[in-house]
């Protein structure tokens, strides 16, 4: 996974060269695209709950501190420390993940990072999607 947001490339600048403090999420959730969420935050491209009501971004920490939902860096690179589940698709008709977004808040919030998928991944009604430990990965080079 990862290309880094518009977002967080503009706080990684205001940071290292104009020594602005870099805004520290209090949780990162995982979100779901049907389409490219880009770097400059299409939402429109987010699962939308009028096809999966049950549909909410999960919490990578799972209630817990941010840091336990994430490894520890490792030369420009993290991944998910926890499984990360989605509930049961209970839409009217399948749904299509294309694409994975990191935010700073549950709804709305900024856009850290996002990345297509290797493989779409189709959910029929009923499928759960989960994300084994170390699935997600985010690189910094």
């Amino acid at each position: 996974m990862s290309k880094i947001s518009d977002y967080s490339k503009g706080n990684v600048i205001s940071t290292t060269l104009r020594g602005a403090a870099f805004p520290v999420p209090a949780a990162v959730y995982v979100a779901l695209g049907t389409s490219d969420i880009t770097g400059a935050n299409v939402t429109a491209n987010e699962v939308q709950v009028a096809a999966f009501p049950a549909y909410v971004r999960e919490d990578a920490a799972a209630g817990a501190a941010i840091a336990t939902g994430w490894t520890a860096n490792s030369g420009g690179v993290s991944s998910n420390a926890k499984v990360i589940t989605f509930p049961a698709n209970n839409g009217a008709g399948p749904v299509t993940v294309t694409s994975i977004g990191l935010y700073d808040a549950a709804t709305g919030g900024n856009l850290l990072y996002d990345a297509m998928l290797t493989t779409p991944k189709t959910l029929q009604i009923g499928d759960v999607l989960s994300f084994a430990i170390g699935t997600l990965t985010v690189t910094i080079a």
